[in-house]
């Protein structure tokens, strides 16, 4: 026996011996000022490789072996803090930065250190400044993060109006948007003319448009993940704004100082009450108007060093009203979102940080109309339950693993309708909610193999299934039911699952320069169906069910990363392969039917896209911007449609380009403007007409056959800050943009119009 003891011992001795020579020092980054957590600082060890970056709330981790060090802690708008550190036990560090002053900071997009496009092994990412947003021009002096969002190359909007964004040929619905973990299903204000974020309440903004980590599933093209502010845990701050159509306020602070604080932001569009003096009272108009409003609260208490919660909350609404008195007409369109989060920051030990995750979501979209006698109504929309487990493990200095799970339990309610005629109720009987039970586990690890090449590998796996109440119906040739299947409470009716391997590689030529290459497989079990070219509170949310099937999808992308001057400048090239199946559409010739099942009307197809992205970014001096350019295919082929051949995506746009520019005429003056060119959107449009049985009919081209003029705009602003003392308590600003400068007429829809009859021409 004490033979086999004895090289046991031999064996695990020297791993126990070099173990204790290794310490651990973790914490928290913080603002000193305002004691927020500070996302994806840069932890870095001088004179070593070695480094990390803090999580999504601000929780780093780093083993080395014991000894003297310089930690050297940055990011962007930030002073960098350089403090040694004798490292010979396990202890715990909170790193606070002090905001640059305004009016020398430099304002960049990147990662939060200078060289992180050469170094990380993360491809497609983006990280948007607050500041950064709010420089670039607005329509009607109204911030938005996603109209900064469609100025990078790779992500396209569908022209005036729309807040949606396609990024490398894929569509709006296959973006996972996410605010404080919340899923956002409709991003837009005023039909799309305003995103719902409030940039006064947001703390940072993340893209990731190629090598999606293995923590995001669910959704095949981006990961747009926003978080808001915390709330100053030090002092009371007040800050609003007054603009042409809305204005805003949000209000923080500390309810116990380093404790517990809130923030709580609203904004209000006044559309409604500017347009009411025009309405004359006897105008039969008088009554209309269009509103929209935003409120996003949030409170934090931290109980200890180990724990934190976080309560947050969203809640959004448009209301569309239309009167028309001469028809005695009456028509309401109220929609909006509806989130709320819970969040539980548990440290297990100096290696091991955990985070439990609860999320409601709830998006709705309303249509009534009364007219006379006759009332008819229209509901549509889809809500969430969510519950969500993550940890972040630093096992080793060049590894850092997160895994996870999660649970979402998803109620669809598209298209129900009802109505009333005098006394005679009009309610039919359409079996079109649905409900379905979402589940995902998922590993990743980001490993520092040696100083030439980095890995970060993941594995993630996916289930989708749809459960009862519902009821099926078999129809015989006119539609007409003949028979139906019930499935009870709870019952499967289908599921669905796969494995999608994530993978990314960065081999370093030097310290300027290096080669990434991604490959990723996504899975998408919830569709946005819609008969428009833009995002419209219409569209609909559907599930995969027994006769959709999940979305797939195959990325591969590889790219040039090189900086210079210093890493004043950081240029990219990329190029990408995306292949998308089972993607959906309405049948050739569907009009809305909302007595029956839409997926009656669903075909299915295959697409795939592919192109070039050039980005050159100047992250340094008084001028500030970037240079973006895409040259990109995107092709649909379904065998229903087209007669069965290939044909351009309806967001297809060869070339894009944007310029924007931000320069620091002085300490007061800031100038900003922002150009962009890209190729029209692709479009189906009637070729011929003809009169038939006295009739004029009209005979369309192959599906987007035609291209839209090429859309252009040219868009300024000017900020002006009075504020001279950087102390003074009161601070303003002044901001003055100009849209579409030259006034290019882009088009936002093509309809025809016919005059005259079939005899007289």
């Amino acid at each position: 026996m004490q033979k086999k003891i004895l090289p046991i011992l031999l064996f695990i001795l020297p791993f126990n011996v070099f173990s204790q020579n290794k310490f651990t020092i973790s914490g928290y980054v913080k603002d000193s000022l305002s004691g927020e957590t500070l996302i994806g600082s840069t932890i870095a060890i001088q004179n070593n490789n070695k480094g990390i970056t803090s999580n999504q709330y601000g929780f780093y981790s780093v083993t080395l072996i014991s000894g003297s060090y310089t930690f050297i802690c940055s990011n962007i708008g930030y002073e960098t803090k350089v403090i040694d550190i004798e490292l010979n036990s396990n202890r715990r560090f909170n790193f606070e930065l002090l905001p640059k002053s305004t009016a020398s900071q430099t304002i960049m997009i990147s990662s939060k250190r200078r060289d992180a496009n050469v170094k990380n092994a993360q491809m497609g990412k983006l990280d948007l400044s607050i500041e950064q947003i709010k420089s670039v021009p607005s329509f009607l002096g109204e911030v938005d993060i996603l109209k900064t969002i469609q100025l990078l190359p790779g992500i396209r909007n569908a022209g005036e109006g729309s807040a949606g964004i396609y990024v490398r040929g894929g569509g709006p619905d296959q973006n996972l948007i996410m605010l404080d973990d919340a899923v956002v299903y409709n991003t837009g204000h005023l039909f799309g003319f305003f995103s719902i974020f409030n940039a006064d309440a947001i703390k940072s903004t993340s893209l990731i448009k190629g090598g999606i980590p293995a923590q995001y599933g669910g959704r095949l093209s981006s990961v747009l993940d926003i978080s808001m502010k915390e709330g100053n845990n030090k002092h009371f701050q007040v800050e609003g704004g007054i603009g042409l159509i809305a204005s805003r306020l949000s209000i923080q602070g500390p309810f116990k100082k380093e404790k517990a604080s809130f923030i709580f932001s609203a904004r209000r569009t006044y559309i409604d009450a500017l347009a009411k003096p025009f309405f004359k009272k006897t105008s039969p108009y008088r009554g209309s108007g269009y509103y929209f409003y935003d409120l996003n609260a949030k409170v934090n208490y931290k109980f200890s060093e180990r724990d934190r919660i976080y309560f947050s909350g969203y809640f959004g609404k448009d209301n569309f009203d239309f009167v028309n008195g001469r028809q005695s007409l009456k028509i309401n369109i109220p929609w909006g979102n509806s989130t709320g989060t819970f969040r539980w920051n548990h440290v297990f030990n100096n290696r091991l940080f955990g985070n439990t995750t609860l999320v409601y979501n709830d998006y709705n979209f309303n249509f009534s109309a009364n007219q006379n006698n006759f009332e008819i109504s229209l509901l549509s929309g889809i809500r969430d339950l969510n519950v969500k487990q993550d940890f972040d493990l630093y096992p080793f200095t060049n590894h850092k693993l997160k895994f996870g799970g999660l649970y979402t339990y998803h109620t669809f309610t598209p298209s129900v309708v009802s109505g009333k005629q005098d006394s005679v109720i009009f309610k039919p009987e359409n079996a079109q909610t649905k409900y379905a039970h979402e589940a995902a586990i998922y590993i990743q690890d980001d490993w520092d193999l040696n100083e030439k090449i980095k890995v970060n590998a993941g594995l993630r796996w996916s289930a989708f299934q749809q459960v009862g109440p519902f009821k099926t119906y078999s129809t015989d040739a006119n539609g007409n039911r003949l028979d139906s299947t019930v499935f009870k409470d709870g019952k499967p009716i289908i599921s669905y699952n796969g494995v999608e391997p994530r993978l990314t590689l960065r081999y370093s030529i030097n310290e300027e320069s290096s080669v990434k290459a991604s490959v990723t497989k996504n899975y998408q079990y919830i569709h946005l169906v819609s008969n428009a070219g833009t995002t419209l509170p219409t569209d609909l949310w559907v599930p995969s069910t027994y006769k959709v099937k999940p979305q797939e999808s195959w990325l591969y992308a590889l790219g040039l990363f090189k900086n210079f001057n210093d890493n004043n400048f950081e240029t990219s090239l990329e190029i990408y392969y995306k292949s998308m199946k089972n993607q959906l559409e309405y049948e050739e010739g569907y009009t809305p039917a909302t007595l029956e099942d839409t997926e009656n009307f669903f075909t299915f197809g295959k697409a795939w896209s592919y192109g070039t992205e050039i980005f050159v970014n100047k992250t340094k001096g008084r001028l500030t911007g970037w240079a973006g350019y895409s040259l990109s295919w995107t092709w649909r082929k379904f065998a229903a449609l087209n007669s069965g051949k290939k044909y351009p995506a309806k967001f297809d746009r060869r070339n894009d380009l944007t310029l924007v520019g931000t320069y620091e005429l002085n300490k007061k003056w800031k100038l900003s403007a922002n150009f962009i060119f890209g190729t029209g959107n692709a479009a189906t449009l009637p070729q011929r007409f003809y009169i038939f049985d006295g009739t004029l009919t009209q005979e369309y081209s192959a599906i987007n056959e035609y291209r839209l003029p090429a859309y252009h705009r040219l868009d300024f602003s000017a900020i002006f800050d009075p504020n001279k003392k950087p102390n003074r308590k009161l601070k303003s600003q002044w901001v003055f943009s100009v849209y579409n400068v030259y006034s290019r007429k882009n088009p936002y829809f093509i309809y025809f119009d016919q005059e005259g009859n079939p005899v007289n021409g």
